[in-house]
């Protein structure tokens, strides 16, 4: 069975917590002393039990008597015992304005019973105690909250002890790298070494690619594990993903003004503040990676940066200004740049010729017949499945032969991956037919209704 779509599994990242210890933080000198911090719930026993969220929650509801469902008390318990881990940084909280401390997890969950009203704990390096007050109310009451993805607020939390010592970013643990060599990749990605091979040239010669094919044939699955392979580690700081979309404009990718509290203030962005880590970093290599590339107005988004992309213009000798800061800014050599098109989608405008300039293009297509796809089909064991991956086969003949579709049109095998024994089954098969493939045909043949009817029933006709 495959994993993440993105390529993300085994990655290990710091997280970011907020915490009370206890209520208006009445354990806080405590916990500092110890060295802990604590939960309450001391009724539900050993968390670790619980083999789900829903388990714990039924448990939870036969030993509370407070109204309706307590979702956020669960979700803490339930983050606290097995999803939280060493190297975590945590920030004690005083109500929803008020910093106490900072410190960084060290310890695994442990279930103390006799740990009085507080018997679940982990044991934490406390860096930091004093009171930091926030510039606007965090309305987060829960015990315990993530907030990793908070961005903008993290910042200011960072920020407070940045101020304090300087030390801040030195004194988290470094999370372990997963590695990620190129015959994971080639297994995963049903990718010959020849191809890879080839791509891997392209991308480290022209600095840019963009990945294109067909529905399912694996662009979103195949981009980040590129890069992670490039690296030999899942690197996550040196990846960046976003997507490209209508209103995506200069002011995301590289820098605009926004409103704030004071009127109006200039902002970075995504691509601008990638560039900058990269030129920081120069002996490794960066992706930045970009989702349905051709969705944006791609220059209004690049800007000025559409010359500075190009290999040859790299470094800081072909700087140039800015539109909004007057700032002279390059793109660093380390910097690939992977983008993600869709073949088969009408509705899209071909790329004009000041992209295709700048950028290497890759043809992924259909991999039913990989080594690797061969050999994940035969360890599902499902005569059924096998039979039905035939019909697709050979509708994509049908499809690559049509003149009004052609290659780029074909049926691509990630439809089909993600499966063990267990999942694949008749009613999962089944659906991928009925509400992802067949639909998809009544919008390439829209003119053709017969030829729908005819491919419809012959890839029910396995499943029968």
């Amino acid at each position: 069975m495959q994993a993440s779509a993105l390529g993300d599994d085994g990655v290990q990242t710091v997280r970011y917590w907020l915490y009370a210890p206890g209520h208006r933080a009445c354990m806080w000198d405590d916990f500092y002393a110890r060295g802990i911090m604590g939960l309450a719930w001391g009724e539900l026993g050993d968390l670790t039990v619980y083999a789900s969220r829903l388990d714990l929650e039924r448990q939870l509801l036969q030993t509370s008597s407070g109204p309706g469902r307590p979702t956020n008390d669960v979700l803490a318990l339930w983050q606290f015992a097995n999803e939280m881990k060493p190297g975590d940084v945590i920030f004690a909280k005083r109500g929803i304005k008020e910093i106490i401390g900072r410190g960084i997890v060290t310890g695994d969950y442990v279930y103390d019973p006799e740990g009085g009203h507080y018997p679940n704990c982990r044991e934490v390096r406390w860096t930091h105690k004093g009171n930091w007050s926030l510039d606007k109310p965090w309305p987060v009451r829960k015990t315990l909250t993530e907030i990793t993805d908070y961005t903008d607020r993290l910042a200011q939390l960072k920020a407070f002890f940045e101020e304090e010592d300087g030390a801040f970013d030195g004194e988290e643990m470094p999370a372990p790298l997963t590695e990620y060599p190129v015959e994971k990749f080639l297994k995963e990605v049903y990718m010959d070494r020849r191809g890879y091979d080839a791509i891997v040239g392209l991308l480290k010669a022209k600095k840019n690619i963009i990945l294109q094919g067909a529905p399912g044939v694996g662009k979103t699955y195949a981009a980040k594990r590129l890069a992670y392979s490039m690296m030999g580690v899942k690197d996550v700081s040196r990846v960046k993903l976003v997507q490209f979309h209508q209103s995506y404009s200069y002011e995301d990718f590289i820098e605009g003004y926004r409103p704030s509290g004071a009127g109006f203030e200039l902002v970075k962005g995504a691509f601008y503040s990638f560039c900058k880590k990269a030129a920081e970093d120069e002996e490794n290599a960066y992706f930045f990676i970009i989702d349905e590339i051709n969705r944006g107005n791609l220059s209004k988004i690049f800007g000025e940066l559409f010359m500075l992309i190009e290999s040859d213009k790299r470094g800081p000798e072909n700087k140039l200004q800015l539109l909004y800061s007057r700032e002279l800014f390059c793109v660093p050599a380390n910097v690939h740049i992977i983008g993600m098109m869709n073949t088969a989608d009408r509705s899209l405008a071909m790329l004009d010729y000041a992209l295709r300039r700048r950028f290497a293009f890759v043809e992924l297509r259909p991999a039913f017949d990989s080594d690797g796809f061969r050999e994940y089909c035969s360890g599902l064991g499902n005569s059924r499945f096998e039979a039905l991956v035939r019909e697709v086969v050979a509708l994509n003949k049908e499809i690559a032969e049509d003149e009004s579709l052609g290659d780029g049109f074909c049926i691509g095998h990630s439809y089909f991956c993600n499966m063990d024994a267990d999942s694949c089954t008749d009613a999962a098969l089944a659906s991928i037919v009925e509400y992802e493939l067949i639909p998809m045909l009544k919008e390439y043949w829209f003119d053709e209704p017969g030829k729908v009817r005819e491919w419809a029933d012959r890839l029910r006709r396995p499943l029968r």
